[in-house]
């Protein structure tokens, strides 16, 4: 296996799309809407699991939201036009300002500050979001079980990218590892954010895709958890 050539003091994890709950306060906004929130656009199905397990085994700190994303869309910048969705785009500004500080702030400012710390300490950071994909979306069907999601040009990220997916091979043979999959890694969200803010020797933002179908019961979430656990600690201790 080629070493990386860099290597980060800190990695930090995160979930963006842990769970679909819905404040007590907005329920009546999700009144009808079962079906949404329990389907891939409510949330990250089976992400939280599997980002559990892949703190647990490693001891990396985990920060992760548990709220809708259909409240408000905490993997997407400040001033996208879909911070918002449809139950809650028509709320008045008062009441966006108030979800936002509520939510969208909370998860975000945690990670940022987490990162912001330790690369103003002089430490370097690989962060990794854990997430979750639907198996076919409008008729075109998925053809991975794990992706990783990076910015090409940035060598830190492609170097740790490489040597993951290739100890990730090693421990599953038949999985599909495309790089940059259903997604660009340099599509709006908290990885880029924070790529477009923090130094590129000092920060490394990578963010994991996982198969739905595959990690629909907890002992798969463990399972694949484990996996990319076992896998990225292999390639950080080379």
């Amino acid at each position: 296996m080629r070493e990386a050539a860099w290597r980060p003091d800190v990695v930090l994890l995160s979930c963006e799309h842990g769970g679909n709950e819905v404040p007590p306060a907005y329920a009546s906004l999700f009144d009808g809407a079962d079906d949404m929130l329990a389907s891939h656009r409510g949330w990250d199905i089976g992400a939280l699991g599997v980002a559990r397990r892949f703190a647990e085994t490693t001891s990396f700190p985990l920060i992760a939201c548990t709220f809708t994303r259909l409240l408000v869309e905490p993997n997407r910048s400040p001033d996208s036009g879909n911070l918002f969705s449809v139950y809650t785009r028509d709320l008045s500004e008062q009441d966006k300002a108030a979800i936002r500080h509520g939510y969208y702030d909370r998860h975000r400012g945690s990670v940022e500050r987490t990162v912001a710390d330790a690369v103003a300490a002089g430490r370097r950071v690989l962060h990794v979001g854990v997430h979750s994909c639907t198996d076919v979306l409008d008729g075109r069907v998925r053809e991975l079980e794990v992706s990783l999601l990076f910015d090409p040009d940035r060598l830190a990220e492609r170097e740790v990218c490489q040597s993951w997916t290739g100890e990730l091979t090693r421990l599953e043979p038949t999985w599909r590892l495309p790089f940059n999959e259903p997604y660009k890694g340099t599509d709006d969200g908290l990885t880029t954010w924070l790529r477009n803010r923090l130094p590129e020797d000092r920060y490394a933002g990578v963010e994991v895709e996982v198969r739905q179908g595959l990690i629909l019961e907890p002992s798969a979430q463990w399972h694949v958890g484990g996996l990319l656990a076992r896998a990225l600690t292999a390639v950080l201790e080379a």
